[in-house]
């Protein structure tokens, strides 16, 4: 991970693909932690450092992560993405030309826990949530092409299960429909731009966190 804005209140970060924001049954060290080694050790902090986690991104996921570095940031956070107030932009890599440069997705989509996969459906069914995204090509090279993702709604796998279901599966996301995995077991999902009104100082946060290193996100006429 990279640090790419810090203040006394709020830290972001650009997590790589194979980091894990939060402990799970694999064991490894999450994002959580390894940002509570860094301030330890750049502040020289004594005893128990506090981060609180407000969102997610997926394992394989790249891209920005907001944590909160006191529980006053943290509890408005949480407020904040709740309720659609932090703006989110991710860039997705497929291998399949969307029908349209640009359209507005709106499915149901219904999470299987046993599966951990979320499924698009047209119309309300039962245990389904509603979500919304919008999509605009904006680059493309020899064998792919690079879509700009609004988020509107914050549903399990969302970005993932919705191109997949129009047909444009996310490069290296066999869950969803890919045919090869990446060699990293990374996708080519990038949480690229986050937008909000500090949780504390009220100022404007506008934060942009560069593509991984690589000739695969670099090679896009745009």
């Amino acid at each position: 991970m990279t640090v790419i804005y810090e203040d006394n209140h709020i830290i972001i970060v650009n997590k790589t693909a194979s980091e894990i924001v939060q402990g799970d049954k694999t064991g490894d060290k999450p994002l959580s932690e390894i940002v509570k080694e860094y301030i330890k050790e750049k502040y020289n902090k004594p005893g128990n450092v506090f981060i609180g986690v407000p969102h997610r991104l997926d394992r394989p996921v790249s891209g920005i992560v907001v944590l909160a570095k006191t529980s006053k940031a943290l509890a408005r956070l949480n407020e904040m993405f709740r309720d659609g107030e932090v703006k989110k932009t991710y860039w997705a890599i497929v291998k399949n030309c969307p029908k349209e440069e640009e359209a507005l997705l709106e499915n149901y989509l219904v999470r299987n826990e046993k599966q951990n996969k979320s499924y698009a459906y047209d119309k309300e069914v039962a245990n389904s949530k509603k979500a919304m995204l919008h999509y605009k090509l904006i680059g493309h090279s020899q064998n792919y092409f690079l879509l700009e993702v609004d988020l509107m709604t914050g549903r399990h796998h969302q970005i993932r299960c919705q191109l997949a279901n129009m047909g444009c599966p996310i490069k290296g996301d066999l869950k969803y429909g890919a045919q090869r995995s990446n060699p990293d077991g990374s996708i080519c999902l990038h949480a690229r731009r986050v937008r909000f009104t500090h949780p504390v100082s009220k100022i404007e946060i506008d934060i942009v966190a560069p593509t991984p290193e690589g000739n695969l996100w670099n090679g896009f006429d745009m």
